[in-house]
């Protein structure tokens, strides 16, 4: 920032020292304004995340990984052992005795009842 004037000073040094300070507050807004519109763009450029699958199969843990639970994708007790399916492969998972999750009920949503 520029040094106040001195006490000396005419009127017209006084508006001038005033445009100065003017001036420099106004870059640093326009400064201001051109970081903002790099955050807006750069939120712009982000892709949108996918959604989620549709249907979703749990498995167990330990060695092979058997499948131990069938979802719908937005259920939200799954875990982090997921994997996605399609229904086909769910219907499948359910026909072959994977048991459905008792909160999404998968097999209702796909039709497949005992």
């Amino acid at each position: 920032m520029s040094a106040p004037p001195p006490a000396s000073t005419s009127r017209l040094d006084l508006l001038r020292f005033l445009e100065r300070v003017q001036l420099q507050d106004l870059q640093r807004t326009r400064d201001w304004i051109a970081t903002e519109e790099q955050l807006i763009a750069a939120q712009g450029e982000r892709r949108p995340a996918p959604p989620p699958p549709a249907w979703l199969i749990e498995h167990g843990i330990g060695t092979g990984r058997p499948p131990a639970r069938v979802h719908v994708g937005s259920c939200w007790d799954t875990r982090t052992r997921c994997k996605p399916a399609t229904a086909d492969q769910a219907r499948r998972a359910l026909a072959e005795g994977v048991s459905a999750c008792p909160h999404c009920r998968p097999d209702t949503a796909l039709g497949v009842l005992d």
